[in-house]
């Protein structure tokens, strides 16, 4: 038996034990999923910033046809196909092998370093944005902390419990954005016949921003043992999400943008501003109070898929076995989730700031391997069973992966003009990058080791 077979049989020895009922079920998967791409349209205000309304509007369309839509459509056919816990990694791993697997795994949880320093920081922001005396000085801090241990917690009850929460999460998250239409809809425009024209223009940084936005597809593959009938439910989850993503990102700017706002004045935390000159103090404190809703749900839903990654990477025997251990009743790693959190608990007081280029290289990277696996699963295994399939044959699998690539060298050439300190971000990348395959060398070393 391989080790990718034994390690699939111990997988569903693993997931054998869920029952149904302690399974995500369809519901459950496109709002956890919603956490892992958006979180809310929290981040679209650096984009209005630089671009306009208009072009804004644009964006939000263009990209998910050339980015998120090609990933729906990969990780539609793979994870119905290829329903296994590890998700991404085995895909990779079973169409271009083990090397490339692990690549796929470090490219994730290497980016996972930016992304998870992110949210605690986010929601000790927004506190701060109606409580400022409570985020005061270690406060603050201690905030952060007790958010990312309620995330754990969360997370070791199980799948089920995440995505079951999320759904809630959902509702209080949305419901601010759905009052901002309401009033922007019937705010009087102002004296303003146009937007005023933008200061600094920067279409490209828009495009990237949007990228970053729309990225996470594939994050709940993860946990296709935990899945109810995951054949089925993964197809309905992506393109559920896809079009819950693309009104609750649009609708907002779109309402906002007839109001005359100046989106020169948009920065981070700009719904706050708008909630505030459209509806007064209430509407946002309710915008404030849903961003830390959302920064609780993305942090949560991503919990879920990346601590998955350390428990399967044990079972091929890249990490100590003591990473595949898990909760007796709702099978969660439980031992990598508490590293795990661990880990990002360490990160979260340095403040990375939101490095999106680096963030989307690194991840952007990973993605175009899930695309390059596709490619390489329909050459070498075309009698596999693919409950969803993408349309074409071997061209149509090639040919939607062709935007996310063009989109990966703009990413990589404007990476080129970014830095991180005073070192540049494509630099950084590359560092990054070359790390993960030295790592590689050093645990087949520790896999022969044990194997001894």
């Amino acid at each position: 038996m391989s080790v990718l077979e034994a390690s699939g049989a111990t997988e569903l020895k693993h997931t054998s034990a869920v029952s149904t009922a302690g399974k995500m079920g369809l519901l459950s998967m496109i709002t956890a999923t919603y956490f892992m791409v958006a979180g809310g349209p929290y981040g679209l205000e650096d984009i209005v910033q630089k671009t306009g309304y208009r072009a804004t509007l644009l964006i939000l369309v263009l990209t998910p046809l050339l980015w998120a839509l090609p990933a729906t459509m990969m990780v539609s056919e793979l994870a119905s196909a290829i329903p296994e816990e590890g998700g991404f990694y085995v895909w990779v791993r079973r169409g271009m092998g083990r090397f490339w697997g692990y690549q796929e795994t470090w490219l994730t949880l290497a980016g996972s370093i930016f992304e998870m320093a992110l949210y605690p920081n986010l929601f000790v922001d927004y506190l701060g944005q109606f409580a400022p005396a409570a985020v005061a000085g270690h406060r603050g801090l201690l905030i952060g902390f007790a958010m990312i241990a309620t995330c754990a917690a969360w997370n070791i009850v199980g799948a089920r419990a995440v995505g079951d929460v999320s759904i809630g999460l959902n509702v209080v998250l949305l419901a601010p954005f759905v009052a901002l239409n309401a009033v922007a809809l019937f705010h009087s425009r102002g004296v303003a016949t146009a937007a005023p024209p933008l200061h600094h223009a920067d279409l490209l940084g828009g495009i990237l921003i949007a990228m970053w936005n729309y990225m996470g597809w594939d994050n709940l593959s993860t946990v296709a043992g935990e899945v109810q009938s995951p054949q089925r439910t993964y197809t309905r989850a992506m393109f559920g999400t896809l079009a819950l993503v693309m009104v609750t990102y649009l609708a907002p700017i779109a309402a906002v943008a007839r109001t005359g706002l100046d989106p020169n004045a948009w920065v981070t935390g700009g719904w706050v501003d708008a909630g505030r000159a459209l509806g007064g103090e209430a509407l946002a404190i309710g915008i404030a109070a849903a961003g830390m809703v959302g920064a609780v749900g993305s942090f949560g839903a991503l919990m879920l898929s990346f601590t998955r990654l350390p428990t399967v990477m044990a079972q091929d025997g890249y990490l100590p076995k003591i990473f595949a251990r898990r909760n007796g009743d709702t099978v969660a790693p439980w031992v990598s989730i508490v590293v795990c959190t661990a880990f990002w608990a360490l990160c979260y007081p340095l403040g990375f700031e939101r490095n999106l280029l680096l963030d989307v290289l690194l991840t952007g990277l990973s993605i175009l391997l899930e695309f390059w696996a596709l490619v390489a699963l329909r050459v070498r295994e075309p009698a596999m069973r693919r409950p969803y399939k993408v349309p074409g044959g071997l061209f149509g699998v090639i040919a939607i992966g062709i935007p996310p690539l063009a989109l990966m060298v703009a990413t990589s050439v404007r990476n080129g003009r970014e830095f991180v300190g005073n070192t540049n971000e494509l630099v950084v990348g590359v560092a990054v990058i070359a790390a993960g395959v030295v790592l590689y060398f050093f645990s087949r070393a520790f896999q022969s080791a044990r194997q001894r």
